[in-house]
């Protein structure tokens, strides 16, 4: 018996407003789903801009650039916390313009370097860094890298051009105020007092008043003109003979921290007011020649153009005018202008001051022995290397094919370096 076919039902055909409104469902499900898609990306965009700006972009904005090459902020930051850990006494306020300065100096060293043949390669800097526990940024890697590669240009370059032995000399030596003490020091010695013994007392010269009481041993040239920084007794001991005593050297170039005020109250309208003229001499016997030419009548403006070494004297010819103690001078200067010495309308005697610095004095020098192609000592070695070194590292500024462009650093970069090298350094480490 045959089945029965079911009957196929047509699909319903929907009215004209059922299918208007079914495709206004569909754009608004479209709206909702684009919309929320905006919101979702307005929001990734919103962290986004705020990371750049306040991650990405401080942190790789370029702060420096050194024939070509460009270093950004986080560089920096990551160098000078390099610089913080080697100098734990030095804020990171007082290092920052210098390693900033440092960071230049050591892009012109590698480039220079390499010219000489003298490299060391970043892997080799970042080893270092990681055995020494330090996190590996490129900044540290930088620091580390040019401390090893000063350290391969003074072993294989520089120290093959400080010689082993040179001429040297053994010399006693003290710079004293002027002429006339050196000469009255000079009599002493030659009566059989003692060169370190007068040195401790009367020497104005560094070394001699601070190091080796005068007595600076033996050494190469170079040595002595570095440490007494001055040709007129380091000519003397080379070409004299062991044993000559020279007579008093001039020197009217050398400074030292010492001078004498002549002071003259001209009134004083109250009692912590003064008018002032004041000079500020070289030393006590030019000072006592200088009071009597002007107790003698001789123009105050002239001889201050002259003598006088304390600049706010010169500029003024002598004429300091209205004061008060709050212009703190120096102890001595107030001292006198403001206690009960000063004599109004009248020159003080000569006032010794030794917070200024003036320039001239007179050097004696007493040769122990010479001797050439001594052995030169391990100390006096490795400062020729190093003042090699220095040398040849200060040249690299001055090269015309060397360009360095530092206007990108202002302060706001510089404190906000500091702040972050700050934080860098608060984070445990190793």
């Amino acid at each position: 018996m045959a089945k029965k076919k079911k009957a196929v039902k047509a699909p319903r055909e929907l009215t004209r407003r059922q299918i208007s409104h079914h495709r206004q469902q569909q754009r608004r499900q479209r709206i909702i789903f684009i919309g929320g898609i905006t919101v979702i990306a307005a929001v990734i965009l919103v962290i986004l801009a705020g990371w750049l700006t306040g991650e990405y972009i401080p942190f790789h904005r370029t702060v420096l650039k050194v024939n070509g090459a460009s270093f950004s902020t986080g560089y920096l930051i990551n160098y000078l916390e390099m610089a913080g850990t080697t100098r734990p006494n030095t804020t990171l306020s007082q290092l920052a313009g210098s390693a900033y300065q440092q960071l230049a100096q050591d892009e012109l060293m590698t480039k220079a370097a390499a010219d000489l043949g003298i490299t060391v390669s970043k892997k080799e800097a970042a080893d270092a860094v990681r055995n020494a526990n330090i996190p590996v940024t490129d900044g540290a890697v930088g620091f580390v890298r040019s401390l090893m590669l000063r350290d391969r240009l003074n072993s294989q370059y520089f120290g093959k051009l400080v010689p082993n032995s040179d001429n040297q000399v053994h010399a006693l030596i003290m710079m004293l105020e002027s002429d006339t003490q050196a000469q009255a020091i000079r009599g002493r010695l030659e009566s059989g007092d003692n060169f370190t013994a007068l040195a401790t007392q009367y020497a104005l010269n560094y070394y001699s008043k601070n190091t080796n009481n005068g007595d600076f041993g033996w050494h190469p040239v170079a040595i002595y003109q570095a440490q007494l920084g001055s040709a007129i007794p380091v000519d003397y001991a080379f070409s004299a003979g062991a044993g000559d005593f020279s007579q008093p050297l001039n020197d009217n170039e050398t400074y030292k921290q010492l001078g004498y005020w002549l002071i003259r109250v001209n009134s004083r309208p109250q009692p912590e007011s003064a008018n002032v003229s004041a000079l500020l001499i070289s030393d006590v016997v030019l000072a006592d020649g200088i009071k009597a030419r002007l107790e003698a009548g001789e123009s105050l403006t002239g001889i201050a153009d002259k003598y006088t070494q304390y600049s706010p004297s010169r500029d003024k010819h002598g004429e300091l005018g209205m004061m008060s103690q709050t212009d703190n001078i120096s102890d001595a200067f107030n001292g006198y202008v403001f206690g009960p010495a000063a004599e109004v309308g009248k020159w003080s005697n000569p006032i010794r001051d030794e917070n200024y610095w003036s320039q001239g004095g007179s050097w004696l020098v007493k040769v122990v022995g010479r001797e050439n192609n001594r052995t030169i000592t391990t100390d006096d070695r490795n400062f020729l290397i190093n003042k090699a070194f220095e040398d040849w590292a200060n040249r690299l500024w001055s090269n015309p094919a060397n360009q360095v462009d530092d206007s990108y650093f202002n302060s706001d970069i510089q404190n906000f370096v500091i702040e972050q090298a700050a934080k860098g350094l608060q984070k445990p480490r190793g």
